[in-house]
């Protein structure tokens, strides 16, 4: 990694020198734009629409519109007066709570890697944030313009995360907020019970960008000369008004089915619907003793006694014995047509 900025952590008294490094990159396939029919590269003239010249980057101004026409002109000697900080530094305004940060204001990270002699204070940092479980609000001049970020840890590093400022979050101004909707409780269990049934831990690296993987494929196909294999396509459901619940419960079984739970429940956390399937199955399993002894205590009588209940068994066993030998029969009957299907192979 290439370090993009030298500077300084400014933490009470202390100074920790500190270089500043990109935390991400993008890996989007870039494309140029060319000439379909030559494949040769586009290129754009930076050209006024007033006067129809071209104009060279010397030349060239900011401009910011004020409506009506008008632009409003600013040149280098108008943002050399700004109150920016020239000084490379991190200052270090207050430490709080993580869970206080919300992270849609995080924009973008950087790590942090100490600089000559700075290593000990830069660990003495890094330790007291992870002691304290708080993140460092601090604010730091980068790409000529003062942010507001973040100082906390990560994998045994000094974290950056610049952030959004408060005005720069809109507000979801919609309409369904007003509206008087309610849940009803068994709604409520039953998507409660969808989560928990596909609740697990974070993992990243089981993600991965199909798209991508898929458009480089297509890519690596047309350098070898190969042919380009189309993906194959998902045939989506259209949308169709459907009852919630039912839904719900299609989906509860479809996650559980996914995880090789069965639709009966399974290992997992017990849910509000796997609780009272697990008691209804223990239910059954008690009174099924008792279901058992009652067929035994029946063939018994069957046996002594001579009335009309003793003609019931042994018509049981003669149905049974004739749909043995039916099943036997048609077995024996498919069995040669399974041998013959190696022959034409062969």
């Amino acid at each position: 990694m290439r370090a993009i900025w030298k500077g300084a952590v400014s933490f009470g008294l202390v100074s920790i020198a500190v270089k500043l490094y990109s935390a991400t990159e993008e890996k989007d396939i870039r494309f140029h734009q060319v000439h379909r029919s030559d494949g040769g590269r586009i290129r754009y003239k930076r050209t006024c629409q007033v006067c129809g010249e071209e104009v060279s980057y010397d030349d060239i101004a900011k401009g910011y519109d004020i409506g009506g026409g008008e632009m409003v002109i600013l040149t280098d000697e108008d943002f050399a007066e700004l109150p920016l900080s020239t000084s490379h530094a991190i200052d270090v305004l207050e430490f709080v709570p993580a869970e206080q940060v919300d992270p849609i204001l995080y924009n973008k990270a950087y790590f942090l890697e100490p600089e000559g002699t700075a290593t000990k204070p830069y660990l003495l940092l890094r330790d007291a944030l992870t002691d304290s479980e708080r993140v460092a609000i601090v604010k730091v001049a980068l790409r000529q313009r003062e942010q507001l970020a973040t100082l906390r840890v990560r994998e045994s590093v000094l974290l950056l995360n610049t952030m959004l400022w408060p005005d720069e979050i809109r507000k979801p101004a919609f309409g369904f907020l007003d509206e008087d909707l309610k849940v009803r409780p068994p709604e409520l269990a039953m998507a409660t019970s969808l989560v928990d049934s596909m609740a697990g831990d974070f993992h990243p690296d089981e993600f991965t960008d199909d798209y991508r993987a898929a458009l480089q494929e297509v890519i690596d196909a047309k350098v070898e000369g190969r042919e380009v294999v189309q993906p194959e396509e998902v045939e989506e459901a259209p949308p169709a008004a459907i009852d919630l619940m039912a839904a719900l419960k299609a989906s509860v079984e479809r996650a559980r089915a996914a995880r090789g739970e069965g639709g009966g429940g399974g290992a997992g956390e017990p849910t509000p619907i796997t609780s009272a399937r697990s008691a209804q199955k223990k239910t059954t399993a008690k009174k099924a003793p008792a279901k058992t002894a009652g067929k035994k205590a029946t063939g018994t009588k069957a046996t002594d006694a001579k009335g009309g209940g003793t003609k019931k068994a042994p018509a049981k066993k003669a149905e049974q014995a004739k749909k043995t030998a039916e099943k036997k029969a048609t077995k024996a009957a498919k069995s040669p047509a399974r041998k013959t299907a190696p022959r034409k192979t062969a």
